[in-house]
């Protein structure tokens, strides 16, 4: 069994006096994908950016620990972080149209998350842009990169933000609901970057998402969130033949149900 590249122990979040991730457990091994499933609002992309420390205020980590490479990153200082951000630990966020910089080019954003981490100069980081924006399979990535994030579709976007978190070389990358709000066919192209990509560069996953679909092709283990809670854990294929909490099993019924929606179990 590959060892824990990513480790959280009994993590709890809260905004102003209510917490919102309740003692919250898991781990992410090397080369794995790990899936964190539950409805809107269950506490997944909270969980998410507390591990990279990044909750916004007034979120605050109430407890807990989270190891990354045997490195305790709540002890760390903010110099420290920004080094692991974006560089060791990558994030696919969920809005890319609210990620990207609208006055900057496509090409500058990369290059400057290039530049920032010390990977390369200016001149070196925009050729690399367009490296990175071919190997996301964007059309004419030479001409990409003088775009405007208004230029582009959602799925472009997507392939940006991909390209984005990859430009360091992380060994974990956080996914946060990657293909929300895309149409079917562009949601497939998408789910097959990631699995294409994390197969090559040996990456490790951590994917947010409420779609059971998504986790069903892409994830080896999942996590079930439900109101801020880990309510069952297990390997993917284990979870969805044999749930064994009532939300779980509500959450895969809702799945077969058009427009379903799950009930909210303890």
């Amino acid at each position: 069994m590959a060892e824990p590249q990513l480790e959280v122990a009994k993590l709890s979040v809260g905004f102003g006096g209510d917490a919102v991730v309740h003692d919250v457990s898991f781990d992410v091994r090397d080369g794995e994908c790990l899936a964190l499933v539950g409805e809107s609002g269950s506490g997944k992309s909270v969980t998410a950016y507390s591990i990279l420390r990044a909750v916004p205020p007034p979120g605050r980590i109430l407890g807990g620990d989270v190891r990354f490479r045997g490195r305790d990153l709540r002890t760390l200082d903010e110099a420290a972080m920004r080094a692991i951000r974006g560089a060791a630990i990558a994030l696919i966020p969920q809005e890319p149209s609210s990620a990207l910089t609208p006055v900057l080019t496509i090409g500058d954003q990369i290059a400057e998350t290039l530049v920032a981490h010390g990977r390369a100069d200016w001149t070196t980081a925009r050729a690399r842009a367009v490296e990175l924006l071919d190997a996301v399979k964007l059309t004419h990535p030479a001409t990409r990169v003088r775009d405007y994030p208004h230029q582009l579709s959602g799925g472009q976007l997507q392939r940006v933000l991909i390209a984005m978190a990859l430009s360091c070389g992380p060994s974990l990358v956080i996914a946060d609901e990657p293909t929300t709000a895309l149409d079917v066919r562009v949601q497939a192209e998408i789910l097959d970057l990631l699995r294409e990509t994390r197969a090559k560069s040996d990456l490790s996953l951590l994917l947010i998402t409420h779609d059971l679909g998504v986790v069903a092709s892409m994830a080896d283990r999942v996590a079930v969130m439900c109101a801020g809670r880990i309510v069952e854990e297990g390997a993917v294929g284990d979870i969805f033949r044999t749930p064994q909490h009532p939300y779980t099993k509500e959450l895969l019924a809702s799945a077969r149900r058009p427009g379903g929606s799950p009930r909210r179990a303890s």
